[in-house]
């Protein structure tokens, strides 16, 4: 198997809003694909969400799984960098369990439905095999370059 691109070399988010450390599988078709988030809890969110008790914000969690969904989009639709995914929509959000300094978050996306402007996707980030959050996302592609 070619070993992947990183996430860097694909996605337009850098720290600190990249929340993708690695990409550890993408199926042949590009439609599925699995990564890892590190916490290491020397992130700043969790000085604040919660002092006493650092806690994963859900919206983090979820903007993760959509920089994995964004990952399998860019390399299968616009490996020139011409286009961007934007979130169009996020349907059926569901946080199932908490997500701490020092967990491993394990993320995957399967993409549904595509078309040149637009598509859909399930996905998942769980710790330890356990689902802690899930959701169905919709999201435009853009033109990469400034709007005007």
């Amino acid at each position: 198997m070619a070993e992947l691109p990183t996430p860097e070399a694909v996605l337009p988010h850098r720290p600190p809003f990249l929340f993708l450390d690695e990409v550890v599988e993408l199926s042949a078709d590009g439609n599925r694909v699995r990564g890892r988030w590190y916490l290491t809890g020397e992130e700043p969110f969790f000085a604040g969400h919660f002092p006493g008790r650092p806690t994963l914000p859900g919206v983090l969690m979820l903007e993760a799984v959509a920089q994995l969904g964004a990952y399998a989009v860019l390399v299968r639709a616009a490996p020139d960098r011409s286009k961007l995914p934007l979130f169009g929509g996020v349907d059926n959000v569901r946080f199932r369990r908490q997500v701490l300094p020092g967990d491993t978050l394990d993320l995957a996306v399967e993409l549904g439905r595509r078309s040149a402007r637009a598509g859909r996707g399930h996905g998942t980030a769980s710790v330890g095999g356990q689902i802690a959050c899930e959701a169905d996302l919709l999201f435009v592609l853009v033109d990469a370059g400034n709007p005007a």
